[in-house]
C-alpha cells in the first residue's frame, strides 16, 4: 500500500508526489518522493515549538553520498537556478509511505534502504540507513541542511555566529541566536565540523504560487560512516537534547504499533484501513488547559493552523468512526470553553495570538457534532454537565443576534453579514476583497440552523424541558416553512444559494446539499430528487463536488497561478472532496439504503480512495481542479476531505451504525470521573 515502483518514472512526475509524516503535536515531515523540496513548507523536521503551533522548519533536508569502490553515488536531490543537483533520483528504485516513508536506492554492488520516523509527541526525527545488498563495506557521508526559521518564512545567508557544539560523543547542539532557534542532532558516525551555506535552493511551487522561492540553508559539517552489509546507521535531529538509544527504541516501538490496523479496519479491511490511517494524522494529542481536553485538530498539511470549523465538519470521521470517543468528548468540552456569546472560532492562530471568530457556521456545526457524539456514545453525563447548556447558548445567540451580523428574522431564517469578512466556509479573501460574497441568508447556514434547532429540541426533551421542547419545535416549523418558500428556485429545480432583501443568488453551488444530507433535513422531501439531480448534472465529479457550475460565467476550472488567481478559483469551480460526504448521504436519502444504492455510493467514493492509496501516498488533498483531468491542488492533506470520505464510506457504504443501546466507551467514563 502506498508503494511506488520508480524505475520508469521521470523526475517531474516524482516531484509531484508528496509524502507526509506527523508527530501528533502539530509537527510534521513532508517532501516529494525524491526528496527535492518544492515548497518552503517541505522539511524533514518541521517542529511545533509551542504545540500545536509556532511551526518551524529546523531540518530542511540532508545530502547523503554513498562511496563504493572509489565511485560516488548521491542519494539527495535539489534544485538550483538552471540545474538539478545532486541527482539522487537516478539511484532511487522504490518508495513506500506506509507505515512511514521508506526509500530504496541502488548502485553497482550496493542497495540501501532509507527510512524516516517522527517520534510521537516529540519534535524529533529519526533517519536510518541499512545496507541491504552487496558483499562489501561502503562509505557514506551526510550533510544536514538546516533552515532554522518559521515555516512561512525563508532563510538567507547572514553573518551571525552559527556553530555545532559537541555535548557528548555523537551528540551536538546548535545554540539559539537572536534570529534562529536551537537545534540538536545525534548520530552513530563521525562528525567533522566544517560549516558553510548552501545558496539559492529553489522552491518551484512557491514561485508558481507567486511567492518568493529562493532560500539559503546552513550546513554545520559532515557525518561519515563505514557501512557493512546488513548494518543500520542512524541520524537524529530534534528541538530538544537527544538520548540516541532512547530515540531509536521509541522509533522501533512506534513501528510495531503502526503495523497494527485500527479496530474498525479489522472487520472491514481495505480501503477502511487506508482511510483510518489518513484520518489519524489530523487528531493531535496536545494537552489542553484542562485535563482530558484538547481543541487541536490539524486542518491542512503542510501550512494551516488548527481550525475548529474543519474539525467540526469532519467530526464524525475524525473522532467517531475511528472510535476515539474520549478525544471527541475532550474536543467538544474545549469548544465549550472557546465559545464567546454563542460563537466559536473558525481558525486558531499559528503564532499563538487570538483566534479568528469570523465563521457564522461554526457554532451550528458544533451542535451537529454534539448530536453525532451522543448517537455514538449515549454520554448523558457530559450532555447534562456541559453540552446541553452550550447548545442552548448557540440557539439563543443566533435567535437574538450576535457578532458577524448573525440574526434571525421574523420567520426564523438566519442572516449573516460582516463588512469585509467572508463568514461562510467559502471564505477566500484577498485583503478586503471577498472573492465569493455570500452576505445575507446563505442556504447552508439556514440548513444548519434548522438542523441545530431540531437537535436542541431533542436535547431539551431528553433533559425534561417540555416547554423549551415545544418552543423549539415551533421555531423549527417556522424555519422549515420559510426556507422552502423562499429558497426554492422553481426555474432551476434547485435551491438559491443566498437570499437577501436585494434579491436571490441563483448560482448552482453545492451548499444546498446540506438541506438534504444533515440529520434533520430542512428541504421538503418531494424536492430532494430535483436538487440531487441538479447537483449531479452540474457539479459532481469523480473526485468531489464543484463549488460552482461550469455554466456560470464566474466559473474558474483551474486552481493555479498567484494568490489572486488561486483565490479566484478556490470556491468558484474547484472540486472539494469533503462535499462527497454530503452528496453520498443525500443520495441514499433519495434512493434508499439497499445494496444497489450503497454500491453506487461506493463508486462515488472510489476515486478519492484510489488517490489515497496511490498518488496521494496515504492522504487526500484539499481540492482538485474543476476541469478535467481534475489535477490535485491546495494542501496535500485535508482533514475534511479524509474525514467526510471516511464517514460516508463507513456509515453509508458499509452501513456501520452506532449502537442503539447506551454503550459509553470506558475511557469516556474514566475521563468523566477524573473531571468530576
Amino acid at each position: 500500500m502506498h508503494a511506488l515502483d520508480l524505475m520508469s518514472a521521470d523526475l517531474d512526475t516524482l516531484i509531484e508526489r508528496e509524502w507526509l509524516a506527523v508527530n501528533k503535536i502539530g509537527g510534521f515531515a513532508c517532501s516529494t518522493v525524491p526528496g527535492l523540496n518544492t515548497r518552503k513548507y517541505h522539511g524533514l523536521l518541521v517542529a511545533a515549538m509551542t504545540p500545536p503551533v509556532r511551526r518551524m522548519v529546523l531540518l530542511s533536508r540532508v545530502e547523503e553520498t554513498v562511496v563504493c569502490d572509489g565511485w560516488t553515488f548521491p542519494l539527495a536531490c535539489n534544485e538550483y537556478p538552471g540545474t538539478i543537483h545532486p541527482r539522487g533520483d537516478q539511484s532511487l528504485r522504490a518508495f513506500n509511505a506506509d507505515p512511514f516513508p521508506r526509500w530504496a536506492y541502488q548502485g553497482d554492488g550496493w542497495t540501501i534502504e532509507k527510512s524516516l520516523r517522527l517520534l510521537t509527541g516529540e519534535n524529533t526525527v529519526v533517519l536510518s540507513y541499512t545496507l541491504l545488498g552487496g558483499d562489501k563495506t561502503v562509505a557514506m557521508e551526510m550533510r544536514p541542511l538546516l533552515a532554522l526559521r518559521g515555516m512561512h518564512e525563508l532563510t538567507y545567508q547572514w553573518n551571525g555566529k552559527l556553530a555545532a557544539v559537541e555535548r557528548s560523543p555523537g551528540h551536538h547542539h546548535v545554540p539559539a541566536t537572536t534570529r534562529t532557534p536551537e537545534v540538536f542532532f545525534a548520530h552513530d558516525g563521525v562528525f567533522e565540523a566544517d560549516d558553510h551555506w548552501y545558496l539559492n535552493t529553489i522552491y518551484r511551487c512557491e514561485q508558481a504560487r507567486g511567492y518568493a522561492g529562493l532560500e539559503d540553508l546552513w550546513n554545520p559539517g559532515t557525518i561519515r560512516w563505514s557501512l557493512k552489509p546488513g548494518q543500520t546507521i542512524h541520524f537524529v535531529c530534534s528541538a530538544d537534547p537527544i538520548d540516541l538509544t532512547r530515540a531509536l527504541a521509541k522509533a522501533d516501538e512506534q513501528l510495531t504499533e503502526a503495523m497494527l490496523p485500527s479496530p474498525p479496519a479489522k472487520s472491514f479491511g481495505e480501503p477502511m484501513d487506508s482511510l483510518l490511517r489518513a484520518a489519524d494524522q489530523f487528531v493531535l494529542s496536545v494537552p489542553g488547559e484542562k485535563a482530558g481536553q484538547t481543541d487541536y485538530v490539524a486542518a491542512h498539511y503542510p501550512w494551516s493552523p488548527p481550525s475548529p470549523r474543519h474539525s467540526l465538519i469532519g467530526f464524525g470521521g475524525l473522532f467517531l468512526v475511528p472510535g476515539k470517543f474520549a478525544a471527541a468528548r475532550g474536543f467538544l468540552l474545549a469548544m465549550c470553553d472557546r465559545m464567546v456569546d454563542g460563537v466559536l472560532p473558525s481558525c486558531l492562530s499559528e503564532h499563538g495570538g487570538p483566534a479568528d471568530y469570523n465563521g457564522a457556521d461554526v457554532s451550528l456545526w458544533f451542535v451537529n457534532a454534539v448530536h453525532q457524539y451522543l448517537r455514538y456514545t449515549h454520554d448523558e453525563q457530559t450532555l447534562g454537565d456541559r453540552l446541553f447548556d452550550a447548545c442552548m447558548q448557540v440557539i439563543s445567540a443566533y435567535r437574538h443576534g450576535t457578532s458577524l451580523g448573525i440574526a434571525a428574522d421574523h420567520d426564523g431564517l438566519i442572516s449573516t453579514h460582516a463588512a469585509g469578512t467572508a463568514t461562510t466556509w467559502m471564505d477566500a479573501q484577498v485583503q478586503d476583497w471577498v472573492v465569493t460574497p455570500r452576505a445575507g441568508k446563505p442556504v447552508e447556514i439556514n440548513a444548519l440552523w434548522y438542523n441545530a434547532v431540531r437537535i436542541a429540541a431533542d436535547l431539551a426533551e431528553r433533559a425534561g424541558h417540555a416547554d423549551k421542547t415545544e418552543e423549539l419545535n415551533e421555531l423549527a416549523q417556522s424555519i422549515q416553512s420559510a426556507f422552502n418558500r423562499r429558497f426554492w428556485n422553481a426555474d432551476a429545480g434547485c435551491l438559491f444559494d443566498v437570499i437577501d432583501e436585494h434579491g436571490r443568488d441563483s448560482s448552482i453551488r453545492p451548499n444546498q446539499l446540506l438541506a438534504i444530507a444533515l440529520p434533520y433535513a430542512v428541504l421538503s422531501v418531494d424536492r430532494f430528487e430535483y436538487v440531487l439531480e441538479r447537483v449531479r448534472a452540474s457539479l459532481l465529479t469523480p473526485v468531489g463536488v464543484r463549488t460552482l457550475s461550469p455554466d456560470d460565467r464566474g466559473y474558474h476550472g483551474h486552481y493555479a497561478g498567484n494568490i489572486i488567481s488561486r483565490d479566484r478559483a478556490y470556491h468558484q469551480g474547484s472540486v472539494f472532496p469533503w462535499l462527497l460526504g454530503a452528496y453520498v448521504s443525500a443520495y441514499l436519502r433519495v434512493n434508499g439504503r439497499g445494496e444497489g444504492a450503497r454500491d453506487e455510493a461506493r463508486q462515488m467514493l472510489q476515486a478519492c480512495i484510489a488517490h489515497i492509496q496511490g498518488n496521494g501516498l496515504g492522504q487526500l488533498c484539499e481540492l482538485f481542479d474543476g476541469d478535467k483531468p481534475h489535477r490535485p491542488g491546495g494542501a496535500i492533506a485535508a482533514a475534511t476531505s479524509v474525514a467526510e470520505v471516511l464517514r460516508a464510506y463507513a456509515e453509508d457504504v458499509l452501513d456501520i451504525q452506532p449502537p442503539a443501546a447506551p454503550q459509553v466507551d470506558s475511557t469516556v467514563n474514566a475521563d468523566a470521573a477524573k473531571m468530576a
